[in-house]
């Protein structure tokens, strides 16, 4: 009877060291998935972003794949992804498209930013703290090596650094949402203005005037001083496309 009752608990115990090694297993699993998936999707909206994939150009989901080094099913989850964000269109007998940038477009969102910037830094004139002033500066001070380089895709993440810093400083965490998501959507935008000769330096004074108008507490300042960035970027991209 104990020999019976041995038996049992050795099994019953084997079972459930089985049945955790699969959860664990299952756990890797769903980890993996979700991380190659979350890479895929970075890493396309990067080329999309930076152009590498070409505004109107016809992806293959195959060569997508093949080119990251990462399997279809999460490059499939990532492409519906950046679909339902409107990075790209899946056309009948065509195939998936990189969305076609627009003046149009550009317009639209750079009007909603407008609005919306303006109260961004004149809330941030009120708010901003001397964290917010050190988190700033230091993204000022961090572009003119990207701008000896050349590199936009560098300036362009530091321009969205930036505002995102001026968002933190509104102290409006709604107001924040709303930008982030205008911003994510104008990258595309970004890059293609930044790459027009000597304009990361015009925006890097812009900048540092939208900046000045922060620190010194002075909203009226702030709020001329973005709209002429916004402005400027409006012409800009005007001659790029």
């Amino acid at each position: 009877m104990r020999a019976e009752r041995a038996l049992r608990t050795s099994r019953a115990a084997g079972a459930v060291r089985a049945s955790r090694a699969t959860a664990r297993r299952d756990r890797r699993g769903t980890v993996e998935v979700s991380s190659l998936r979350t890479e895929a999707y970075r890493e396309i909206k990067r080329r999309i972003t930076t152009t590498a994939y070409r505004p109107g150009e016809i992806l293959n989901e195959t060569l997508v794949a093949e080119s990251l080094r990462i399997g279809r099913t999460p490059v499939h989850e990532a492409l519906n992804r950046l679909a339902l964000e409107g990075m790209i269109e899946v056309m009948p007998r065509k195939g998936i498209i990189v969305k076609p940038v627009t003046l149009n477009e550009v317009r639209e969102v750079a009007q909603v930013r407008a609005s919306n910037e303006v109260l961004c830094v004149s809330l941030a004139a009120r708010h901003a703290d001397n964290d917010d002033i050190r988190a700033m500066r230091a993204v000022l001070d961090a572009a003119p090596a990207a701008i000896a380089k050349r590199d936009v895709e560098a300036m362009m993440n530091l321009d969205r650094e930036f505002h995102c810093a001026i968002s933190r400083a509104a102290r409006n965490r709604t107001l924040a949402d709303v930008l982030l998501q205008l911003h994510e959507r104008s990258l595309r935008f970004w890059f293609i203005s930044l790459s027009a000769p000597r304009h990361m330096e015009q925006v890097q004074r812009e900048h540092r005037a939208i900046f000045e108008a922060i620190r010194t507490h002075n909203p009226k300042a702030a709020a001329r001083a973005v709209t002429a960035h916004i402005h400027a970027y409006v012409h800009n991209i005007t001659q790029q496309l």
